[in-house]
């Protein structure tokens, strides 16, 4: 069991001290913790997720809190990080991977069932969170987190608090139409073709970004099949067809984050994901951007984000201590407003 040292002052947190259970609920694990004060995390057990069915899940946390009720308090808050979207206005969840959530309004519904305040996040939104409180983001008043695993995603900061837009979608720069497709490269002019997207779009950063995107520009340059893996192992040692494979990768990639950036006016950009593992090409993509914005930052800008490990329950954690939540009608709030 490990324990972060509480902080003297989170930035975007309350000075409240009561203790938060918390869970990261992924498509096959819950990892739950209680976080006794902001900054403080003891991680207590990792659970299999009943998916499919909502009675199963309610039972699991449930018994999770009682088997651990000596490290909370009566009233303490259970709050959420999912694998899905929770819309800010209805606190409904909509997940592919937890099935039996999608169409729930899953903070009231749990909250009536567990007899105790109940919050929620996408776990992109509490990776952010979690950046920007306890991770590279922090004392960064405007943070945008990019999620670059084997999609793209997102999530924004302003002082340590999330920002929740319309149907719980902010930050989303993996979709919407916006690649340039034409990359000029070494005095030639290539023509990338604007990929069907799982969103329903084409053109989608999401088709290109993440791992299997970096493969799919990697067929269609060269008519081969390789794994982003082994794409990005040849690169990092020279091989030439994977090296123009990251260069119009870059090009096309570097332009959407840019704009990110500018629209956002971020001061860091914290990567979540597969993807941020691989330092070098993190190191790459931040000169690329760099070069594109109006702000000229002396620091790096985009970087791997710090707590990629225990993201969702450290974002979940903060997300519990700054709603202050002491009853069912603080919670509703926050599930609508997004805190």
């Amino acid at each position: 069991m490990s324990i972060l040292a509480p902080t003297s002052r989170t930035t975007g947190q309350t000075d409240s001290a009561k203790p938060v259970f918390c869970v990261d609920i992924g498509g096959s694990f819950m990892k739950f913790a209680v976080s006794p004060a902001p900054g403080a995390l003891v991680p207590l057990e990792k659970v299999a997720t009943p998916a499919a069915s909502w009675e199963e899940l309610a039972n699991s946390l449930s018994a999770l809190i009682e088997s651990n009720a000596h490290a909370g308090a009566p009233a303490s808050p259970l709050a959420l990080s999912i694998a899905g979207l929770i819309d800010p206005r209805d606190g409904v969840a909509t997940s592919a991977n937890i099935p039996c959530i999608t169409g729930r309004r899953i903070g009231d519904e749990l909250a009536a069932i567990l007899g105790r305040p109940v919050l929620a996040a996408n776990d992109a939104d509490c990776l952010t969170l979690a950046e920007a409180n306890e991770g590279v983001g922090r004392g960064h008043s405007v943070v945008f987190c990019a999620i670059m695993g084997t999609g793209i995603g997102g999530g924004l900061a302003i002082d340590g608090r999330l920002v929740r837009g319309a149907g719980g979608v902010t930050g989303e720069w993996g979709h919407g139409p916006i690649l340039n497709t034409t990359v000029e490269l070494d005095g030639e002019t290539l023509h990338v073709p604007r990929f069907s997207c799982g969103c329903g779009q084409s053109g989608c950063v999401d088709t290109i970004g993440g791992a299997r995107g970096i493969e799919r520009l990697h067929s269609f340059l060269h008519g081969c099949e390789e794994t982003s893996y082994r794409i990005l192992e040849n690169w990092q040692s020279g091989e030439a067809r994977a090296a123009r494979t990251v260069a119009v990768y870059l090009e096309l990639i570097a332009d959407p984050l840019a704009l990110s950036v500018n629209v956002t006016g971020a001061s860091i950009v914290p990567v979540g994901g597969g993807l941020a593992s691989v330092t070098p090409l993190i190191d790459a993509l931040d000169r690329a951007v760099r070069k594109r914005i109006l702000n000229r930052f002396g620091h790096p800008l985009v970087v791997p984000a710090l707590r990629q490990e225990d993201g969702g329950l450290v974002g979940a954690a903060v997300l519990g201590h700054q709603s202050g939540a002491g009853g069912a009608e603080d919670v509703a709030a926050v599930g609508r407003k997004g805190g």
